[in-house]
């Protein structure tokens, strides 16, 4: 066994000053290298005590402004996605907190280590300190019973710092808990009474002394019965979505995928690249009705229940680190062997397993498989392809022509931040095989892509960073402090939105619900939003490149147009025009 260094007596030690130097420190030594700041009264502190840090030569992360806080987590989200490091938030009491929106929901499922801290209102009596609540009536208005019920459902941990308590170990207490699998977010409330509390010297345990917890590792009979399984299946399938999350995972399930000879599918939800969008062995129609092996690995919700699903003769084996997904009130899918396990971790027993097992007959067989399931990739790649309609002049852009036009212009690299519906198909279209590239909305909420792209620019900077939405989900996304953050700190990337002025859910989705419907005979009120915004010109104002495309033949020049936007260092808005859902226009 190879010395391992020892950690657990690292400290850090704080000059004198007061408790916001102590959190600020503790962030700087936890990894946390940017705060997403949303200017509020009571949360001064960062902004001192991080312009101090600075000038005494001190660690600390770099201050992040963001116009709104609903753009600042998703940010943080984008940014702990492509480096795997915490990244942190700071928010304006409960109004700031509330303003996060739906992004906490996504934070929750992204299972990413987000540390939210927000301010609380003071309480100490006017005049009493230089905390008080000395500035203004609204004071009195931002003290709930409870300011963090507002998240405490969506997050590992929460606490509100009191003046008793050490500031920099509660801090690396949170990064601790935030960073031990499963990943996931914090909540910690400061109020100004404890922040510019005056404090000694001092130190304190660094989130690394602490410690993350190890990752666990699977059963190993559960591992034996598994690979058994599969090789005597005739058509075993792997499901995918989060293992991808950890992108040492993704050459390794190649490898694996590539022995057994495996199918692999997406999920139901989808979330990470796990396994290169264009190989051969990923079948882009998730049909599992053949299946008689399904190995689901670190995904929520493997398949729709129906006719596509694995059969009743089916063999089910759930691995992951939460595998009966008790965060789900009601879950009914069924399975035959469910094992806790880290992705890695399940992926190198397994391989372990079938090194040790396999004999030649098996690898014939797995050979076979593999062969099988290129030619059925193949087969759908080339029906996908027959579903694009010809460009005709003057004819309406189909959603189809823009999935299509960036699956052939986007790298194989570029990192994808896709935020829209099944029914564009666009991860059918990418090509993106590394690891890292390619990240799905995990959560149900649409309008993260936008400030995402933001956060995985300062993370990646010179790489592609592409949001690809809808106009809803684009609305949703407050993409104007996005953008504005990519001007303002020089962290381009391109958004494509695919504006047809409609949300599916109250035109498709109500028409399938409702098929005689009066909603349907009344033109769907309620599901389109005509006139359509200008995106582009939205975009301008922001200080981005923004166009507007309602020509197909002008849409591959235009995509064109905004990559070249990004990679001089300005972010650009393609918005491409197309019929509203159920309509020819």
């Amino acid at each position: 066994m190879n010395a391992r260094l020892s950690y657990s007596r690292e400290l850090v030690e704080v000059p004198e000053g007061d408790a916001g130097d102590a959190i600020v420190a503790a962030l700087a030594a936890g990894g946390v290298d940017y705060v997403f700041f949303t200017s509020g009264s009571e949360i001064c502190f960062y902004q001192e005590a991080i312009a101090k840090a600075r000038a005494t030569g001190r660690p600390a992360p770099k201050l992040i402004v963001m116009t709104h806080e609903h753009a600042s987590l998703n940010a943080a989200l984008g940014y702990s996605a492509v480096t795997g490091k915490p990244s942190a938030t700071a928010a304006h009491v409960d109004a700031g907190t509330l303003h996060h929106g739906a992004a906490i929901h996504t934070t929750m499922h992204a299972h990413l280590p987000i540390i939210m801290t927000a301010g609380f209102p003071p309480t100490s009596a006017t005049g009493s300190t230089r905390a008080a609540r000395n500035t203004g009536a609204h004071l009195w208005l931002q003290e709930t019973f409870d300011q963090h019920s507002v998240v405490r459902q969506y997050v590992k941990w929460d606490h509100q710092l009191k003046g008793h308590d050490d500031p920099g170990l509660q801090v690396s207490r949170a990064i601790q808990v935030a960073t031990s699998e499963p990943c996931g977010p914090v909540y910690l409330s400061v109020a100004p009474e404890v922040s510019m509390a005056a404090r000694q010297a001092s130190s304190f345990p660094s989130a690394r002394a602490l410690g993350a917890a190890t990752p666990p590792a699977p059963d190993p009979d559960g591992i034996e019965e598994i690979v058994a399984r599969i090789l005597a299946a005739e058509r075993p399938c792997l499901i995918v979505s989060g293992s991808g999350r950890n992108p040492a995972t993704v050459p390794e399930l190649v490898s694996l995928c590539e022995l057994l000879g495996l199918r692999v599918v997406h999920g139901a939800t989808q979330s990470y690249l796990s396994f290169p969008l264009a190989h051969p062995l990923m079948q882009i129609e998730s049909d599992l009705r053949n299946c008689d092996v399904a190995v689901v690995l670190e995904t929520d919700v493997p398949w729709m229940p129906g006719e596509r699903a694995p059969g009743g003769d089916a063999w089910v084996a759930v691995l992951g680190l939460d595998p009966i997904k008790g965060k789900i009130p009601t879950y009914e899918f069924t399975a035959d062997m469910r094992l806790t396990s880290d992705s890695l971790r399940a992926i190198r027993a397994l391989r372990a397993e079938a090194d040790r097992t396999m004999t030649q007959r098996d690898r014939d067989r797995a050979a076979s498989r593999r062969e099988a399931a290129g030619q059925e990739s193949n087969a759908q790649r080339e029906a996908l392809s027959r579903l694009v309609p010809p460009v005709e002049p003057g004819a309406p852009i189909h959603p189809l022509h823009v999935s299509q036009a960036l699956g052939e212009l986007l790298s194989r690299d570029s990192i994808v931040f896709d935020d829209t519906l099944p029914h564009n198909r666009i991860h059918q279209f990418l090509r993106n095989d590394a690891p890292g590239s390619f990240f799905h909305t995990p959560g149900t909420s649409g309008g993260w892509a936008a400030g995402a792209a933001f956060g995985a620019s300062l993370g990646a900077p010179g790489k592609d960073i592409v949001a690809i939405t809808g106009d809803g989900f684009y609305m949703f996304s407050t993409p104007t402090p996005a953008l504005w953050a990519g001007v303002r700190y020089a962290a381009p990337f391109l958004t494509v939105v695919y504006q047809n002025r409609s949300w599916a859910t109250g035109t498709v989705r109500l028409a399938s619900m409702y098929p005689d419907g009066h909603a349907l005979k009344a033109d769907c009120d309620g599901g389109y939003f005509d006139p359509p915004m200008d995106f582009a010109l939205e975009a301008e104002s922001a200080g981005a490149y923004g166009e507007n495309v309602r020509e197909a033949f002008q849409l591959k020049p235009a995509l064109e147009r905004g990559l070249r936007a990004v990679r001089s260092g300005r972010p650009a808005v393609i918005s491409v025009w197309l019929p509203r859902h159920l309509h020819k226009d």
